[in-house]
């Protein structure tokens, strides 16, 4: 009955040995499979709560941005508008401004398209003075450029003689200057009426060649709470690719704009929402601007810090700004219109208008545009496009959205208004938005890379323990033969076992105890374990009996070299 009670005991300890073994092994492989896709299994995380869809954690954030949205608007004041066309003297400019405006944007008109993963919408905004971030008022008067006529002008530049004189009719019948004085509300959201803008839309003389879509002028009329004026947009939402998210598929239902040749009419950039993911140094990225009808691409610049987040920057440097005079492949953003490096013509874009887009104050442009004019001082700090995206989620951490508009006055004969003017890149407005992200948010960015470390230190403890309780039985056999052996050449001295009286101390006689134990219990087997031999029984000894419990163990000892 003993004999079958200890083999019991001996195959319980045993699977408990097996037992810690296998899961030592499965601990262990999960650690390393761990390591090895614990950062696919992040992207995976990260890729489903970031792509758009109406129940996803993104989609209200996108729809109407949580940030506040400033638009800072710069009026260029014409002193010396008189003296136009004098060869003594050029255009002094004086910049006025900011006046800045709230904006709440909106997306509307929503429809998913599950079946190539897009979304369709347009885009509404409404705008609110903001007096007290303003320097100066609506009321504000300002001498600029007829834009009105000059718009008519070049229209006029090319037909024939005899449509061109009755254009020139039409200006000095309505009394047309070559400059206007409107207030700053005039100029922007509220606009002007204008009796050339009256009378084409009265009087459709020219057809089609002829479109006016406004029946006042100002640089941001009708945008005021209307979702038409930019297009319509139709994105990818990232479900079947995810660095598609945020991509521009079509504008206004069309790939390519028309307003361009070649690739550079692709719509392609992004929406502005989104950016690409895993961003690296050295890249571009691009972002398609409805207003300019064209994608703009932005070149990596530095790695920097903003709120504590690290982030690249892309700028708007030379190559964005160029026609094909510096960079051959923008030779098709030409528009018919080539010009030196710094501006960007987007006349078909803008209703046949001579309009061409710059940076502020003609930042990164050629020196040409800058010596046509005065009262320009283009800077970095200031006037440069960038923006600071987070590498691996393209998450916007800072942008600096800067354009200035500019129209190309041009001498054009049979028009007595433009006949002896000189030609002319002129300054009227530019508009800055800049927007930061706010600490709560940098706050759950910063999350993100201790996520990942994170999920790698739980990978690395997993396997590490793992191999512990792999290696803990054989470890316990080796030390348990290694004590067995000490044991058996501490009991020999000179050919004699050693008896209780020669042992040194009561703790020798426990050491040698303990390796009693690891023998019987650890090393030893059903068959020679004293655990089968005789009645013995256990015996519980007080930890407060001391010289009892030394008699004890060295009574077990002397029964154990007798065995030997």
């Amino acid at each position: 009955m003993p004999t079958q009670q200890n083999n019991k005991l001996w195959r319980q300890r045993n699977n408990r040995k097996l037992i810690i073994g296998i899961f030592g092994f499965c601990l262990s492989l999960f650690g390393i499979l761990c390591g090895m896709f614990w950062e696919d299994i992040f992207n995976w995380i990260m890729q489903k709560e970031m792509t758009l869809r109406p129940d996803s954690h993104v989609f209200e954030n996108w729809k109407t941005p949580p940030l506040e949205l400033k638009l800072d608007i710069y009026l260029y004041n014409w002193t010396n508008a008189e003296d136009f066309g004098n060869e003594t003297s050029k255009p002094i400019l004086e910049q006025l401004g900011p006046y800045r405006f709230i904006e709440n944007p909106d997306k509307v008109n929503i429809s998913w398209h599950p079946a190539n993963a897009s979304v369709t919408y347009r885009k509404r905004s409404f705008f609110y003075f903001d007096e007290a971030g303003s320097v100066g008022s609506l009321d504000d008067q300002i001498v600029t450029l007829n834009a009105v006529a000059l718009s008519a002008a070049a229209k006029a530049k090319q037909w024939n003689s005899v449509r061109r004189g009755m254009v020139n009719v039409g200006l000095q019948l309505y009394g047309q200057e070559i400059y206007v004085i409107k207030s700053v509300d005039e100029l922007l959201f509220t606009g002007y009426n204008d009796a050339m803008i009256d009378m084409a839309r009265a009087m459709p003389i020219f057809g089609d060649e002829v479109q006016v879509p406004f029946d006042k002028f100002g640089w941001f009329y009708t945008r005021n709470g209307s979702a038409d004026l930019t297009g319509v947009f139709n994105v990818y939402t990232g479900a079947d690719e995810f660095a598609k998210l945020g991509q521009m598929h079509t504008w206004n239902y069309k790939e390519h704009t028309g307003f361009f040749d070649s690739y550079c009419g692709m719509t392609n950039g992004s929406a502005g929402e989104f950016q690409p993911q895993n961003l690296q140094v050295g890249g571009s990225v691009g972002l398609f601007t409805p207003d300019m009808c064209r994608t703009v691409p932005l070149d990596y610049v530095e790695t920097l810090e903003i709120e504590g987040v690290q982030g690249y920057k892309y700028a708007g440097g030379p190559r964005s700004v160029d026609n094909g005079t510096e960079y051959p492949e923008n030779l098709c953003f030409c528009g018919g219109e080539c010009v030196p490096s710094g501006v960007m013509n987007i006349t078909s874009c803008r209703f046949d208008s001579p309009v061409f887009m710059s940076y502020p104050h003609f930042y990164n442009a050629d020196q040409y545009y800058l010596d046509q004019v005065e009262g320009l001082s283009p800077n970095q700090r200031d006037h440069e496009f960038y923006m600071v995206l987070e590498p691996r989620t393209g998450i916007a951490l800072e942008v600096a959205a800067r354009f200035q508009v500019n129209m190309l006055v041009d001498p054009i004969d049979g028009l007595s208004m433009y006949e002896n003017i000189p030609r002319t890149f002129f300054p009227l407005i530019w508009f800055e938005q800049k927007v930061r992200i706010t600490p709560e948010l940098a706050d759950q960015l910063k999350l993100l890379p201790m996520m990942l470390l994170a999920g790698q230190i739980f990978a690395g403890f997993c396997f590490a323990i793992g191999l512990i309780l792999m290696c803990w039985t054989p470890v316990q056999q080796l030390w348990c033969k290694s004590r067995r052996y000490d044991l058996k050449t501490q009991r020999k001295s000179n050919g004699q076992y050693k008896s209780r009286s020669q042992f040194s101390s009561a703790e020798e006689l426990k050491s040698k105890a303990s390796t009693l134990v690891c023998e019987k219990s650890a090393c030893g087997t059903p068959d020679n374990s004293p655990l089968l031999t005789g009645n013995r029984k256990a015996q519980i000894v007080p930890k407060s009996q001391t010289d009892e419990s030394v008699a004890t163990v060295s009574t077990a000892i002397s029964e154990d070299m007798k065995q030997d």
